[in-house]
């Protein structure tokens, strides 16, 4: 069977779910995933067993730190995973949900409800929480799911997918509603972009490379996670205490997630006292500074930034710096080398703090707050299918709402129009 042929038999059969998903019930989606989740649980040391050889091989390929820091599992991160599943069981179900009513003079009366996206397709990386999360949040929002991810988390993966699988037959809903689509093939992947009146929407979770790809080939509709090239900006206001904690947070709590830091912009007006804190708490932290020269006089252990470094994504224990020209050199610079993703205020001024809220346009914006919030989970969300750095349909951390879509529905009285 073809790649094309391979996708094609896949979606027709999650196409053909959606009934069933359509027609389920709150409780009986939310018991899918509780039991999904009791299965991760259970196999807990079957998932662990399978994830030690993913990484085991990943090393062996010489694959990036960074990228085996998103691949390995412990004990804590597969309960976690669990705890994830459980949390979005117990979420409000978006489907069917009236999100506005009206009535025009003619006497028609206007409702519109929220809807499921159809089936979706997701294209990852490394990480194999989101085989579960995707598929919970999916599925609670009455989407059947496509799942490709990468052939360095395959074992885990397949684990996964046989909890999921176990949960949606002990609530007597279809196998085909989450589909795990082979890994190794990369003509799978294109065969899923071009997949045209089966796939009704891609999410791309991974590196340049993916996306990129994703850009240029896809024929479906694209709900876009494009880099974290994240700013925290310290105004000359800043509490000392708060803009270290939140600066060393933000970079090195964990360096490999897309909420992770990358470029430290530090008020020219600031307290010199401020200015070398922040900095010397970094490099203390075992982070490696590329500053701007007025920067590099702030720390000797501060080496110079190239022009490259304000739009590189490091996902690692690097971030560049530089001294800026207030909050309009920050909102500035974040125009210039941002990628909509997050961005963080550290002041005290609450006149700056709103402007930086109000000017930077991206799709999570900070005050006093550690960057590494950028996560679905912490929005309240349960998970998160990834965070969307454009501007249609959905921004910032997707979960269920974002994996709907909306139809008005119009009740008339037997109105005909002129």
């Amino acid at each position: 069977m073809t790649a094309v042929q391979t996708i094609h038999t896949m979606a027709a059969a999650a196409r053909a779910a959606l009934s069933d998903l359509a027609a389920a019930p709150t409780a009986q989606k939310a018991a899918a995933i509780t039991a999904a989740a009791a299965a991760i649980r259970a196999r807990a040391g079957d998932l662990l067993a399978a994830n030690a050889a993913d990484v085991t091989d990943a090393r062996t390929a010489g694959i990036s730190a960074a990228l085996i820091d998103r691949l390995a599992l412990d004990a804590g991160r597969v309960q976690a995973i669990a705890a994830g599943l459980d949390t979005v069981a117990a979420l409000p179900d978006p489907v069917g949900e009236s999100i506005r009513t009206w009535t025009q003079p003619n006497g028609l009366a206007f409702e519109r409800v929220r809807v499921p996206l159809g089936v979706i397709g997701i294209i990852y990386e490394s990480r194999p929480g989101v085989t579960a999360d995707a598929a919970a949040l999916c599925l609670m929002a009455g989407n059947a799911c496509l799942l490709r991810g990468g052939s360095e988390a395959g074992r885990s993966n397949a684990v996964l997918l046989q909890c999921v699988a176990a949960g949606l037959a002990s609530a007597g809903l279809p196998a085909a509603a989450v589909q795990l689509v082979p890994a190794g093939d990369r003509a799978l992947v294109g065969a899923m972009l071009a997949a045209q009146g089966l796939i009704d929407v891609i999410i791309p979770r991974g590196g340049k490379g993916l996306v990129a790809r994703v850009a240029a080939e896809a024929r479906v509709p694209v709900l876009a996670h494009l880099d974290g090239i994240n700013h925290v900006y310290v105004d000359a206001s800043a509490d000392r205490a708060t803009a270290v904690a939140i600066t060393v947070n933000s970079k090195l709590r964990r360096t490999a997630v897309c909420g992770a830091m990358e470029t430290l912009l530090i008020d020219r007006a600031a307290p010199a006292g401020l200015q070398h804190a922040v900095i010397a708490a970094l490099v203390d932290g075992g982070c490696e500074v590329r500053g701007d020269p007025d920067v590099l006089g702030l720390d000797a252990r501060i080496g110079p930034a190239g022009d490259q470094d304000w739009n590189t994504e490091y996902l690692d224990a690097i971030a560049s710096a530089a001294l800026v020209d207030g909050v309009e050199g920050a909102i500035a610079h974040i125009a210039r080398h941002g990628s909509s993703h997050t961005d963080a205020i550290v002041a005290e001024d609450p006149g700056v703090a709103e402007r930086f809220l109000a000017a930077v346009d991206s799709a999570i914006v900070l005050w006093n707050a550690s960057t590494q919030f950028a996560d679905g989970g912490e929005f309240g969300f349960g998970a998160e299918i990834g965070i969307a750095t454009g501007r249609l349909h959905a921004r910032g951390p997707v979960g269920l709402e974002g994996l709907t879509t909306y139809k008005t529905l119009v009740r008339g009285t037997g109105q005909v129009r002129a």
